[in-house]
């Protein structure tokens, strides 16, 4: 499936950068989003598989450490590739680059568990019936909630924080490209890498603290948010975002370790994908929200108005935390492993 994606990713990307108008471009944006959706719920089950609960958030936060990086460095090079060689030029490069990657995937990657493990995790479950014993576990649905909550904010500034930075302090494309995702992509960078190993660390054998951890994470992330109400100077903003991002990020790395820890293998996957769907919708919603609000509110006030959705967010999770987190664990420990049944 990692592989799959990769090789579909690259190729749609090549084409992109032959399109001859704008229908063309609209659907390679689509086909896009579909190639791209194949890979991260396998990648993080398999992440999962190969590691336990003592070392699991810490492998998925390096994971999410490189997709933060990456989308640092495609920033900076997508406006400097646009400057001086046109848009094209970025996604046939990229497009190249990720057929390379997928041949070095198809001999790096492998499965942990063997034939007989794999047909004793089969359920036979339909797709309905697989989402349905999800969400059954209450705190998957928390986790599942608060991740669709922030990604409204998240995606806003993803996609319009640019922008912001250019209408604000006269930037070039390349330096507005590289601040509104280098502040942000950085901090996650380092939030998810710290906050993956800080989780294991904290939580140790009581793995319900993650979510705890979780929850105090996003509350002190809060409050920098503000700082767009006044006339913030390039550097105080600049490391106000920072701030605002590593918190979040630090929090947002327990989420697929949560996850992982309350669901047998055979459902991992669909768990991801589910959350993978539900924030990719909210984010759109998110940047359609901002864009109306542009005109009246201004950028500054639509991300400062992101830190009420942080907020409720920390709300949810804490909810998880006192109320059901306990339960689902002891759930999930009272199910036999694969390896238990063989």
């Amino acid at each position: 499936m990692v592989v799959f994606s990769l090789v579909a990713w690259s190729v749609i990307t090549l084409v992109t950068g032959l399109v001859a108008n704008l229908n063309q471009l609209l659907l390679t944006r689509v086909l896009l989003g579909l190639a791209e959706c194949a890979y991260l719920p396998a990648a993080v089950a398999l992440i999962a598989d190969h590691h336990s609960a003592e070392t699991r958030a810490t492998a998925m936060g390096v994971h999410l450490a490189g997709l933060n990086f990456g989308l640092v460095a495609g920033g900076a090079l997508a406006g400097y590739l646009g400057e001086h060689y046109g848009w094209r030029t970025g996604f046939l490069i990229l497009g190249a680059a990720g057929l390379v990657l997928a041949v070095i995937a198809r001999f790096v990657l492998c499965d942990v568990s063997s034939p007989a493990e794999r047909r004793a995790a089969e359920t036979g479950l339909s797709i309905g019936q697989t989402i349905k014993q999800v969400l059954m576990v209450r705190s998957v649905l928390v986790v599942l909630i608060e991740s669709t909550v922030i990604a409204v904010g998240i995606w806003m500034f993803f996609n319009w924080l640019p922008l912001y930075f250019r209408e604000t302090f006269q930037m070039s494309l390349t330096g507005a490209g590289f601040s509104g995702t280098f502040m942000l992509q950085m901090a996650a960078t380092i939030g998810v890498t710290m906050g993956g190993y800080f989780s294991d660390r904290i939580a140790g054998k009581h793995l319900q603290r993650r979510m705890l951890f979780q929850a105090l994470c996003y509350l002190g992330a809060t409050p920098f948010l503000l700082a767009f109400l006044g006339s913030p100077s390039y550097g105080f903003i600049s490391t106000c975002i920072f701030s605002f991002a590593f918190l979040r990020s630090v929090g947002a790395s327990n989420e697929h370790a949560i996850v992982c820890d309350l669901l047998p293998a055979n459902l991992r996957s669909t768990a991801v994908g589910l959350q993978n769907s539900a924030n990719c919708m909210a984010g759109g919603i998110g940047i359609l929200i901002a864009g109306y609000l542009k005109a009246t509110a201004g950028l500054a006030g639509v991300f400062a108005g992101v830190s009420v959705l942080i907020l409720i967010s920390a709300g949810v999770v804490m909810c998880g935390y006192l109320f059901f987190i306990n339960k689902d664990l002891a759930a999930a420990r009272s199910v036999p492993s694969v390896q238990e049944v063989l």
